[in-house]
């Protein structure tokens, strides 16, 4: 037992002790990481901009020097957090890092798939759906929003896959900034069924890709509605199934009757 403590209290030294700084970085409550955090979230969406930018600037002289800086940092992100995990292997499983190692391939490769570079978006879905954003909301008590939040998210997330891929696939001929406006405006017309008609896809693969369009945005836009409009709830994981969403005031859970003790907010 005296050799166990001993071996416990030995300085951390080496990887360890990167390990040990990254896992605090990334998961500590401390002011210094509650900066570092904050600064990854500002580069994620300086990251997720020129993602949607890259249909307009993939034809600039910079382009390129752009893209691979943007590679680095997702790499170094990436790695980081890795070494930042107790479970490196769960880490690798869950969509995000699925998404991330997609997004940092088409960085690295950007001419030979520069047709999905569109799909590089998804950094905005996987930046909504991580612990670094919805921690703080957890903590001041603001959790009601997370799924008003998550509905925008996934709203803008599917809005500009969409463009990405109209203008890949039908509007390169108007390439530039004139094109990418074309596409979004097609996109959004399609999805608010607004249908003003002006701007349509040709053949038969435009009018799949405007019933795609239509069917899963207008039901994006009921999630969002419902996210918003709806009675607020809970967020507080019940000790015996696992529920988590109940009505504020609950004292039991609905699915199996537990005795709950949901703090009040202000706690």
């Amino acid at each position: 037992m005296v050799a166990t403590q001993a071996d416990s209290e030995k300085p951390l030294t080496g990887l360890a002790k990167l390990r040990d700084t990254l896992r605090r970085l990334y998961h500590g409550r401390t002011p210094a990481a509650v900066r570092f955090q904050v600064a990854v979230i500002v580069i994620d969406l300086a990251i997720i901009a020129f993602f949607i930018a890259t249909p307009v600037l993939s034809e600039t002289p910079t382009f390129l020097w752009i893209d691979y800086s943007v590679a680095a940092v997702v790499a170094l992100d990436m790695i980081a957090r890795l070494l930042a995990s107790t479970d490196m292997l769960r880490l690798l499983r869950q969509p995000t890092s699925w998404v991330d190692i997609f997004i940092l391939a088409t960085l690295l490769f950007p001419q030979a798939l520069a047709n999905l570079g569109f799909l590089r978006i998804l950094r905005l879905w996987s930046l909504a759906h991580s612990r670094a954003l919805l921690t703080p909301l957890e903590e001041r008590g603001l959790l009601k929003w997370r799924e008003p939040i998550v509905a925008v998210v996934n709203l803008v997330t599917f809005l500009f896959i969409v463009t990405g891929f109209v203008y890949t696939f039908f509007f390169m001929d108007g390439a530039g900034i004139e094109g990418y406006v074309d596409a979004l405006y097609f996109t959004v017309a399609t999805i608010t069924t607004t249908g003003f008609g002006d701007i349509t896809l040709p053949g038969t693969a435009g009018k799949l890709t405007s019933i795609v369009a239509m069917i899963v945005g207008i039901s994006l836009f009921v999630k969002l509605a419902q996210a918003v409009f709806r009675p607020a709830k809970v967020f507080f994981e019940c000790p015996s199934c696992g529920l988590r969403r109940h009505e504020p005031d609950a004292v039991h859970c609905k699915a199996c009757g537990h005795l709950l003790k949901i703090p009040d907010e202000g706690e």
